[in-house]
């Protein structure tokens, strides 16, 4: 059974992939299938690329076991602030200023909001390197799931993940991401609700009361509105994995492909659902990881106590194989979202933001088959990094999660907004973030209890150094200003003996 339905699930993910490949002519069509993609799909590409394995894998188990029930927090910063404040304030405004600019990516975008070729090449620089280890850290996860559940060996499971996406990517681009998302999301509801029953169900947990009751048996502050780790603790959480989706290329590119203002207002209601009964799905099941286990899993590779595998464990103890089935599609559908857009946002770094750069009269089918070539590197330097087993997952996602974030937020955000916001106050206030994500992370050793706190503030501090550093810096050009916020200028009357008419 386990054969036959990943079978079907590949198949589908490498039909979609042929058949978009003859609607993937120009660059457009390849990165942001021709900006005219409807508000189901777009809900799904936002939802599935948003969870992907690590959130199964590596954040539910971890986030669960230190903070016990107290880990739903980040649910509900994922459903709020993650998703729904996200659409409402960025979707409209990034569609619309990016089709007024004519910008396909965010180091695109950056470059002709602040007019600095040169903080494209930055920015471009910046998403290649740091998508690298938030990919890898993806088909870790995938990888560790496929060892527990098929018995397949964790080298042999991340090298057919990259086949996989390679295949269905290169072949078709954005347009076959989006297309299979939309049932890649729904096997993923389904795979939530079955889940959580057969986990309260299970004898280690007896229901949703008694799991309240057990979990405060063996420590009170599992039960608690904060967990043990602390408000510190769990806030960062929240604001890394909720915030920063605002900073994060591969996020803000469903905005600009979204086919028109009409259709964000359903996109924002699905795509706020999906947040919410997957990250409920997600962190509730690994709240209640206590009480499978007195300590954690070991590795039998390093032979040391590894997170990720608390709910690898729990799916094949509790759940029966059909369930189990299921749930290894839901994860797989998760991560191979997030794979792609990964993927495509690193590669158009490249193709897009630097060679078309120095060569800008490639033709389409050239930029086409270097997005594609791109893609299959991109991949290629992921899984070297996965195989290594650098460190545990959690550190992997939030380390990039925290540098891209830290460094994109402030100036997408004020340039979404501010007319004042001027391009020494965006470079100070992406380097600042870089700096900070960087620098603290290496001097706390990738110290995974200390990362999301050292990624928010990378985030949240350049939200105060871009404003003040632009109050004294140089102003951009008010005719560019009007141009980027699709202003004109209010016409001027003057009286005259035959009437107003027009200066």
């Amino acid at each position: 059974m386990k054969g036959l339905f990943l079978t079907l699930f590949i198949g589908f993910l490498l039909f979609s992939g042929f058949y978009c490949m003859r609607r993937a002519k120009t660059l457009n069509d390849f990165f942001l299938g021709g900006r005219s993609v409807g508000p189901w799909l777009s809900a799904f590409a936002y939802g599935t690329t948003y969870f992907s394995a690590v959130i199964f894998i590596g954040y539910a188990g971890k986030v669960g076991w230190g903070f016990g029930l107290s880990a739903l927090w980040v649910c509900i910063g994922n459903t709020l602030l993650g998703s729904l404040l996200a659409w409402w304030v960025l979707a409209k405004r990034t569609r619309a200023m990016t089709a007024r600019l004519n910008t396909l990516t965010m180091p695109q975008f950056l470059a002709e909001r602040y007019q600095s070729p040169s903080l494209k090449i930055v920015a471009a620089l910046i998403i290649f390197v740091f998508m690298i280890p938030y990919s890898a850290s993806v088909y870790m996860g995938l990888s560790y799931l496929f060892e527990q559940v098929f018995k397949i060996p964790y080298t042999y499971a991340a090298l057919g993940m990259a086949l996989l996406t390679a295949m269905y990517l290169v072949t078709g681009g954005y347009r076959a991401v989006a297309l299979t998302d939309v049932i890649q999301g729904t096997i993923m509801i389904f795979g939530v609700f079955i889940l959580i029953y057969y986990v309260v169900g299970a004898p280690e947990v007896g229901g949703f009361a008694a799991a309240y009751s057990k979990l405060q048996a063996i420590d009170p502050g599992l039960a608690a509105p904060v967990g043990p780790p602390g408000w510190l603790a769990i806030a960062s959480l929240v604001l890394l994995t909720s915030l920063g989706t605002w900073g994060l290329p591969q996020m803000v590119q469903k905005f600009y492909a979204i086919k028109d203002e009409a259709a964000i207002r359903p996109a924002t209601i699905v795509s706020t659902l999906f947040a919410l009964i997957i990250s409920f799905g997600a962190y509730f099941t690994g709240s209640l990881s206590r009480l499978f286990f007195d300590k954690l899993p070991v590795d039998a590779t390093t032979g040391q106590p590894n997170p990720d595998l608390l709910v690898p464990n729990i799916l094949m103890s509790s759940l029966p194989e059909w369930a189990v089935t299921l749930l290894l599609l839901l994860v797989l559908s998760a991560s191979m979202s997030t794979l792609a857009s990964l993927v495509l946002v690193s590669s158009s770094s490249v193709t897009i933001d630097l060679i078309q750069g120095v060569k800008p009269n490639l033709s389409e089918r050239s930029k086409v088959g270097l997005m594609r070539l791109f893609c299959l590197l991109f991949i290629a330097l992921s899984v070297i990094l996965a195989m290594a087993k650098p460190t545990i997952i959690l550190s992997l996602m939030a380390i990039s999660w925290g540098t891209v974030a830290g460094a994109f937020l402030a100036p997408y955000l004020f340039g979404l907004y501010w007319r004042g916001a001027t391009a020494k106050g965006a470079w100070i206030g992406a380097l600042t973030g870089l700096t900070i994500s960087v620098i603290f992370s290496f001097y706390f050793k990738l110290d995974a209890g200390k990362i999301p706190v050292i990624g928010c503030l990378a985030m949240l501090v350049p939200l105060a150094v871009l404003p003040l550093v632009s109050m004294f810096t140089e102003k951009l050009p008010e005719e560019h200003l009007e141009k980027v916020f699709g202003e004109s200028p209010q016409p001027t009357y003057l009286p005259t003996n035959v009437g107003a008419v027009r200066k």
